[in-house]
């Protein structure tokens, strides 16, 4: 159940929310049906309006679904509630299993871009020499005269 707003004084509509955070509405909406985004409140007419508190929680989804977090596992952070000193540790638990999975990811990725890097360089030195790229022998002796070369200088 909503919460009824009386002011929007403090408070964003839905598209102001989208403006800012670059979910679309209709992604907002849908987060909110499925109770990713709790306590979204609603003036009496039943528009949409998000506290300073809830639009730091649409930015924490946000950031869990941006980062591979499963709606599954949103969701479980959500259900398992807020403010109660009992709720922090498997919430905290759940953000400490998702930094660990984002550390990772980002220790892939500059594997990946250290291999993309040197693939790029080898074609610099390939195109810089009048080389076939794809003629794997040629290539070698390419690499070959610009280490020689590279020993020389």
């Amino acid at each position: 159940m909503s919460t009824v707003i009386e002011s929007s004084v403090g408070t964003l509509g839905i598209r102001e929310v989208a403006e800012r955070t670059g979910i679309s509405v209709d992604a907002l909406r849908w987060y909110e049906r499925e109770r990713l985004i709790p306590d979204v409140g609603r003036t009496s007419d039943g528009r949409r309006r998000y506290t300073p508190a809830a639009m730091r929680f649409v930015r924490l989804v946000q950031a869990l679904r941006r980062t591979g977090m499963p709606v599954a596992e949103v969701r479980e952070f959500v259900q398992i509630g807020r403010g109660e000193l009992a709720n922090h540790p498997p919430r905290l638990a759940i953000l400490e299993r998702q930094a660990a999975a984002i550390e990772e990811h980002r220790r892939q990725l500059d594997e990946d871009q250290a291999i993309i890097d040197a693939k790029i360089a080898d074609y610099h030195r390939l195109i810089a020499l009048g080389i076939d790229c794809e003629d794997e022998t040629a290539a070698q002796a390419a690499r070959a005269t610009q280490a020689v070369m590279d020993c020389t200088t």
